[in-house]
């Protein structure tokens, strides 16, 4: 066939996510995860006592405020997510999430689950990939916690509505470098601290020279106070030292 004749082809599958290409793709899918390949990393990591969460957020002029830049968002007290891809895409979800945390606590008067904020997301994500009209959500997003019996759980959600779970993760374009030193660096019995320590050395090994502390958001919820912290700059430092 020829190229150019391929290549209309394949645009005309390109611009609707309701159609499979010839080949068997939604195209508008692939273009998803692609995004989220170029946004920048975010790492979360379970531990022996909670979840940490070590996230990139670049600063593109000196006039921007660091603090105001959020990577990880709190979805209740006992629940974070970070995200790598287009942000405001993961605000949606994360509001969304709030609410259903709210909701249930005052319905059942009890910490929902993470596992059904994870399912929630990732439901309104998937009817994104059928429904004519739509574009699929460009983020992928890291879920964590600490359930109420104080399991320690951590998700990955894909673009497309796939969610895994995983002892330590990261996604972004960091991914390439930072998952070899995760499989071998990442053991059971890491604590809070440890954990933080292993994200922000596997954060610098990926951004080498470009990196400083007030690109980095950093936070954790213990299995203790199942609380959501979020750790200053100094206190970054005080770590690393």
């Amino acid at each position: 066939m020829n190229p150019s004749k391929q290549m209309i082809d394949k645009m005309g599958y390109d611009r609707s996510i309701t159609m499979f290409s010839p080949d068997g793709r939604l195209l508008q899918v692939e273009y998803a995860k692609k995004t989220v390949r170029q946004g920048s990393t975010a790492i979360a990591i379970t531990c022996k006592d909670g979840v940490v969460f070590v996230s990139d957020k670049p600063i593109r002029s000196k006039l921007v405020v660091p603090e105001a830049i959020e990577k990880t968002f709190r979805v209740d007290d006992h629940i974070a997510a970070s995200a790598a891809g287009i942000i405001s895409d993961a605000r949606v979800l994360v509001d969304r999430a709030q609410v259903k945390a709210q909701q249930h606590a005052v319905t059942y008067d009890s910490k929902i689950d993470i596992l059904s904020v994870v399912k929630d997301m990732c439901d309104l994500k998937q009817i994104c990939t059928q429904s004519a009209g739509l574009r699929p959500f460009g983020v992928s997003l890291l879920v964590g916690g600490v359930e109420e019996d104080g399991t320690i759980k951590l998700f990955v959600t894909e673009p497309y509505g796939l969610y895994f779970q995983h002892r330590a993760a990261v996604i972004g374009e960091g991914e390439a470098i930072v998952d070899p030193i995760l499989q071998k660096k990442w053991k059971a019995n890491l604590g809070v601290q440890d954990g933080i320590k292993l994200g922000l050395s596997a954060l610098k090994e990926f951004l080498g020279g470009d990196f400083n502390f007030d690109r980095v958001d950093a936070s954790y919820i213990n299995s203790d106070k199942k609380r959501f912290v979020k750790l200053s700059n100094a206190e970054l430092q005080g770590l690393v030292k």
